[in-house]
């Protein structure tokens, strides 16, 4: 009877330990007449709208697209809420979640073959909702706690085309970036190559989103005068944030960089 008592009890810790950290976002909604953009925030602890704190806005994947405020959570929500990484990177982080139709970035997706064939669309302006995350940014940069000095940008796979994205219609608001197994327009690097350091990465094995599309964005970004840190892993199939999460300095890393007032 107590070895059948042990893996409910342990399911059921685990339950509750999942549930504390995805507790501390609050789930919040932005709406812009029919559409609705839900988001996840997280404060710091004994946050203090008198003092400033850095904001990191993190895109998801196409696998955690919906309505249910949560899914977005799965991959990277933990990496900022842990007690030891909110007492030595206190930061306001939010997680929008993408509807299911739609995605964060303007491009079309192929996917009669794998790795799936992407082309880019950035002429034709920017989907909904990443209009409406560029709105809720904009918002929260606004805000008298918010340090605009400290505004940093990560995404993995749709959410790294999006941050790719996202980069070059707001080329002036990021100290910092990392896009992880995503892509992009290559001709889009110009207007933020020199003042937004990126740590690009990737899987070498990715049969999802081909490594070669980080690899043509890192080719701009030098080839516009940039130095941008790029990891590249041998192992890693699609699900290179794994590894990336795992870096030891990549939350060092990223809280380093600080955009500088000309």
């Amino acid at each position: 009877m107590k070895k059948q008592l042990v893996l409910p009890l342990m399911l059921l810790l685990g339950t509750l330990v999942s549930a504390q950290w995805q507790s501390k976002y609050e789930k919040k909604e932005l709406v812009d007449g029919n559409d609705t953009l839900r988001y996840r925030i997280m404060y710091p602890k004994d946050f203090k709208e008198t003092e400033t704190y850095p904001v990191i806005l993190f895109l998801h994947g196409a696998g955690e697209r919906g309505n249910d405020n949560e899914s977005q959570l799965v991959h990277g929500g933990k990496l900022f809420a842990t007690d030891y990484l909110q007492d030595r990177y206190p930061a306001i982080v939010i997680f929008p979640q993408c509807p299911k139709e739609s995605y964060w970035s303007n491009v079309d997706v192929d996917r009669s073959t794998y790795p799936i064939k992407l082309n880019f669309n950035y002429d034709g302006g920017p989907t909904k909702p990443l209009q409406m995350v560029m709105d809720l940014l904009d918002s929260t940069i606004q805000q008298p706690y918010s340090d605009d000095n400290q505004i940093y940008l990560m995404g993995l796979s749709m959410g790294g085309m999006g941050s790719f994205e996202l980069l070059s219609r707001r080329p002036d608001t990021f100290a910092a970036a990392i896009p992880i197994c995503g892509g992009g327009d290559p001709n889009s690097v110009s207007g933020y190559a020199k003042n937004t350091p990126l740590w690009v990465f990737h899987g070498a094995q990715d049969n999802v989103v081909n490594p070669l599309q980080s690899m043509e964005m890192v080719s701009a970004l030098l080839k516009a005068g940039a130095y941008p840190k790029f990891t590249l892993y041998d192992f890693a199939n699609h699900g290179s944030w794994d590894p990336a999460f795992a870096e030891p300095d990549l939350l060092p890393w990223l809280f380093s960089h600080k955009k500088t007032t000309p």
